[in-house]
């Protein structure tokens, strides 16, 4: 059904809406929607040839990219400036990653397409026959697609473009965590919890391809990277000492920022920030009367029982009542809310232990799902109760899951547009909300202020210690004494994230890259407005084109002031 309403939704747009979008351009988007569709289609039901997906991804992204080229875009409307804009950044994006041979270092410090694996059986509902039939083609095909995610760690050994050691050996322990349990008792049979208990014998089935098929293929692939790819992989951490690694990293900078930033400019800002915030968390120290160092308070922060849970049940609680609180602000920030509702979930304890402490999981009003706002109950001795405000804020609402469900309801605009996520833009609102809640009076202690100004004092430090560790040749003991000294992180959540930006290099510099200019935009329209801002036309504005780059982002806002000032004019 999903694959027959999204073809309708990209027909719909290209039927009913001809005179609102170049044509040239709308053909382009249809192009890829459909190649991207035909390419979810067959993932339905088995697991795709690598070689033969990637030789046709470029095929195709080439010739796309060149169409792309030679478009006159200079009568283009706003809507198609921002159409283009989004579409170039994608195409580009993608064509670099497959040309510079990103598909040889498919493991993360989160497991990269392991955990991709999770995902691909979470919630599947076996409702149907055909359901079932392509339930049970997933499985039987997941060893010939392990095999070859393991041909393509062999290849990236050769090329000189493999993952560090470290990330390697948190993958394996994360791969032979999901063999540990008895095959009966796998994520990967979830899905038949939700079949009624006559249904044995598919039950059965699905069990004997588990035990005798996909079982022996993951502990094959264990040994493997135990005893093969660990050995002979790289010590160093830095993804400039690979192949051709210093101009990948100075383009993930530019994609992630969505900017001509270079990791020079991004490392200087760093810089700047941290030295401005640490001003900020020593006003706080002050005012609690707190007697020591800014370490010592780090420390205290880190030691003391009063703000740790106890339970797992009462972190969750105290993050679901946080939720209700940030959601009764929203009709002062917003005009416009999205229908999906979200709920408040443990992140999933096969994936846990190296995963970051909360998460937003996108739901789906088509599919029946709602939006999770996932919190990390692994290790309470590293879950601070004063940093659930600006979790809560970033991940629920107003942050990802107002911005990602407006995003899918958007009306009038090609399919792409709705379900595609920039970093920038989305990480960048999402931080821009955790201070939000500032003005919002969603902290209510001084801790939770310091909580607030910890988190983004993380995403300061991020753009120090992400060029620090990929360009600038930092070691990772560099970087975690860098966080750990500038944040009131546990140690437990400096080491997970260092890790997490040594396996993802440039996606941790979007964060404060995007609030940063999503902050200027608003003092810039608020200067030029004066008495006629509205914040919550500003916040709808933002939030009016889903998730773009923060230059198209710019001339919109730019556009919104000239207009909304030549109007004023009008009236006087």
């Amino acid at each position: 059904m999903k694959k027959y309403t999204l073809l309708f939704a990209v027909l719909l747009y290209y039927i009913v809406l001809p005179a609102q979008t170049d044509s040239e351009l709308k053909e382009l988007f249809f192009s890829k929607e459909k190649y991207d569709k035909e390419k979810t289609t067959a993932y339905y039901t088995t697991w795709p040839d690598i070689q033969e997906e990637l030789a046709a991804d470029i095929r195709f992204h080439e010739e796309l990219a060149s169409k792309l080229a030679v478009l006159n875009t200079e009568s283009y409307s706003l809507d198609d400036k921002i159409n283009y804009e989004f579409l170039r950044l994608v195409v580009e994006d993608k064509l670099f990653l497959d040309k510079h041979g990103a598909h040889y270092m498919p493991l993360t410090s989160e497991g990269g397409f392991i955990t991709g694996i999770y995902y691909n059986f979470s919630g599947k509902k076996l409702s149907s026959e055909e359901r079932k039939f392509n339930y049970l083609e997933k499985l039987k095909t997941l060893p010939t697609y392990i095999v070859s995610k393991q041909k393509l760690l062999e290849e990236g050994l050769h090329k000189n473009k493999s993952v560090p050691k470290l990330i390697a050996e948190k993958a394996l322990s994360l791969f032979q965590g999901h063999v540990s349990v008895k095959p009966m008792h796998s994520f990967l049979l979830d899905p038949l919890k939700t079949l009624p208990e006559e249904d044995t014998d598919f039950s059965q089935q699905c069990l004997a391809v588990v035990e005798s098929e996909v079982y022996p293929a993951i502990e094959q692939f264990n040994q493997f990277l135990e005893k093969e790819y660990i050995p002979k992989t790289r010590a160093d951490i830095g993804i400039s000492n690979i192949e051709g690694g210093k101009e990948f990293y100075e383009q993930r900078v530019r994609y992630f920022t969505t900017l001509e930033m270079t990791p020079e400019d991004v490392f200087e800002t760093g810089q700047s920030e941290v030295k401005r915030i640490r001003a900020e968390m020593m006003d706080i120290i002050a005012e609690l009367k707190f007697e020591g160092s800014f370490d010592d308070f780090l420390s205290y922060l880190r030691t003391d029982p009063q703000f740790y849970p106890k339970t797992a049940e009462e972190l969750l609680y105290h993050a679901a009542w946080i939720s209700k609180k940030a959601e009764e602000i929203l009709p002062r920030y917003f005009i416009k809310l999205p229908r999906n509702p979200f709920t408040v979930n443990p992140v999933p304890k096969s994936i846990e232990a190296n995963y970051t402490t909360g998460r937003y999981s996108p739901g789906s009003i088509e599919n029946q799902r709602a939006g999770q706002y996932w919190v990390n109950t692994y290790n309470l001795p590293s879950r601070k109760n004063y940093l659930l405000p600006a979790l809560t804020l970033h991940e629920a609402v107003p942050g990802h899951h107002l911005q990602g469900s407006i995003a899918q309801e958007l009306e009038d605009v090609p399919p792409l547009r709705n379900s595609t996520y920039l970093s920038a833009f989305g990480e960048g609102w999402a931080l821009y909300c955790e201070y939000l809640g500032k003005e919002a009076g969603i902290y209510t202690s001084p801790y939770e202020h310091f909580g607030r100004l910890s988190y983004e004092m993380w995403r300061a430090c991020r753009l120090v210690v992400d060029p620090g560790m990929h360009y600038m040749g930092w070691t990772r003991e560099e970087a975690v004494d860098f966080m750990a000294s500038n944040t009131a992180l546990s140690l437990h959540e400096v080491n997970t994230e260092i890790d997490r930006y040594i396996g993802w290099p440039g996606q941790a510099v979007s964060y404060k890259i995007g609030e940063l200019k999503i902050r200027e935009l608003r003092k810039r329209a608020e200067k030029r407005l004066e008495n006629d801002f509205d914040i919550r036309e500003f916040h709808d504005l933002i939030l009016a084109n889903g998730s773009i780059p923060l230059n198209t982002l710019e001339y919109i806002v730019e556009n919104y002031i000239a207009e909304k000032i030549k109007k004023t004019d009008e009236k006087n």
